[in-house]
């Protein structure tokens, strides 16, 4: 498994922002992580259209070309409805991180890589990806897609593996 493996991305959803209504008065989201076969949920927040997750989950980075998708649902007794999703490029993050060794040395919270909202991204506003006591980080806001409204804040971390490929492998 390790030799396939470049590293791991810690997930960290943070909140949801104006999501939609989607029983009486409030929803009960939670958010689905996927990428590729991986399957990750966040807990789920009762009554609430501005939720705090504040959830770590942990991706195992195979093929940092996949993109990771977010679903965000509303919790129901019978079946839970869609509330929108969106979908993240990890590949920038990624490079960063290979570029870590040249960096040492920059000072820390420096801003690596810039990126901004485009036709082709989810992102609500530019994400920065900077590096924070010696790892490599990217916050993120997304916007959700098919439904009213809603954002979705993430904070990625690379965490290299010893025994893997690393992020220089790629």
């Amino acid at each position: 498994m390790l030799g396939h493996l470049v590293g791991l991305v810690k997930v960290r959803v943070t909140r949801g922002v104006n999501l939609a209504i989607r029983d009486l008065r409030s929803s009960d989201p939670y958010v689905v992580v996927r990428m590729g076969k991986q399957k990750l949920k966040t807990r789920v927040v009762r009554k609430s259209i501005n939720p705090e997750w504040n959830d770590e989950l942990t991706l195992s980075i195979e093929d940092p070309t996949i993109p990771v998708k977010l679903d965000v649902f509303d919790k129901d007794t019978f079946f839970d409805d869609p509330m929108g999703n969106a979908e993240l490029d990890i590949g920038p993050l990624v490079e960063a991180a290979t570029m870590r060794i040249q960096l040492q040395g920059v000072a820390d919270n420096s801003v690596v890589k810039k990126l901004v909202p485009n036709r082709q991204n989810c992102l609500a506003e530019e994400s920065a990806i900077y590096l924070s006591e010696g790892t490599v980080k990217q916050d993120v806001v997304l916007r959700l897609r098919n439904v009213e409204c809603g954002e979705v804040e993430l904070q990625l971390q690379w965490i290299d593996i010893p025994g893997s490929k690393g992020a220089s492998g790629f």
